[in-house]
């Protein structure tokens, strides 16, 4: 059976309005309106580095205790948890080479 939800651990977290810190969360792999979707959102058209918020806010199912997780979530995300979060998309989705290939 494929593997649709992935599990992680923000290695900063996320810290909430009420202080709360939140790192266990959930990741499900793409699918193409993912990608397809934030071409259309006028936030990308002018910047389109944004593309990454909106895409992580699609994939990102569960983290802590947050309801859900938003664009305006992953906007306040810690560099280094955004970073971490980019690669275990690229991961998950095999969108980089595969290391040790034989």
């Amino acid at each position: 059976m494929l593997q649709i939800e992935f599990e992680f651990t923000l290695p900063k977290g996320y810290l909430d309005a009420d202080g709360n810190l939140h790192r266990k969360g959930v990741m499900r792999l793409s699918r193409a309106m993912d990608e397809i979707v934030p071409l259309r959102d006028p936030r990308v058209k002018s910047n389109p580095a944004y593309a990454t918020v909106i895409i992580l806010s699609r994939v990102i199912t569960r983290l802590g205790a947050l309801e859900e997780v938003t664009p305006a979530v992953v906007e306040n995300f810690f560099a280094c948890d955004l970073s971490y979060l980019q690669q275990f998309y690229r991961q998950i989705n095999e969108l980089e080479e595969k290391e040790n290939q034989e």
